[in-house]
């Protein structure tokens, strides 16, 4: 068995994707989720630089170091938070439950390797989620600042505004909306 950490996935067609890279290379297939995948079968070194070239022409990059492995795990976890529904829990237990490590340590190995830290990282997020919403939903300003856990309106909108120059009713109103994909935060 082979757990395979890869970065960049952020969807489920991302899962999709690398679940038919492994598929057309003949392999058993155990689980892919966000992040990773694992199989039934052992890997050759040659095997390993074929999926890993596989996964890069697919704008994957199959993960080996343990600290990139950490990092990708805590990018994940913000995006799951950012896009949770229900009552949503602090940030910094949230991650520290799903890694499985101290928060502050975490922290720090964070900021070290993205240079910037985990909650400027999930503001960066949640201001993409809240453009996407306000792109695509016909939610109020005030019901899309609940839903992604701001604690009032003017909160999200002073985040936004700090992120993007604008407030969330100036950017509903472009004509050409500019987002980020997700794998480029």
């Amino acid at each position: 068995m082979t757990n395979i950490n890869i970065k960049n996935m952020v969807c489920p067609r991302c899962i999709t994707a690398v679940r038919a890279i492994l598929v057309s290379m003949g392999f058993t297939i155990k689980d892919v989720t966000l992040g990773k995948a694992v199989i039934n079968d052992d890997l050759t070194d040659e095997q390993l630089k074929s999926l890993a070239n596989k996964l890069l022409d697919e704008g994957f990059e199959f993960l080996d170091n343990p600290r990139s492995c950490i990092v990708e795990q805590i990018k994940i976890g913000v995006l799951q938070w950012v896009r949770m529904h229900n009552q949503r829990p602090k940030l910094s237990d949230y991650i520290s439950e799903i890694v499985h490590r101290d928060y502050s340590s975490l922290s720090k190995l964070f900021t070290q390797v993205k240079g910037m830290t985990i909650e400027h990282y999930a503001i960066l997020h949640r201001v993409e989620y809240a453009k996407e919403l306000l792109s695509y939903s016909q939610q109020s300003v005030s019901e899309i600042a609940y839903q992604l856990g701001y604690s009032s309106p003017s909160h999200l909108t002073s985040q936004f505004k700090q992120q993007t120059g604008m407030s969330p009713k100036e950017f509903r109103e472009m004509k050409n909306k500019n987002r980020l994909h997700l794998d480029e935060l």
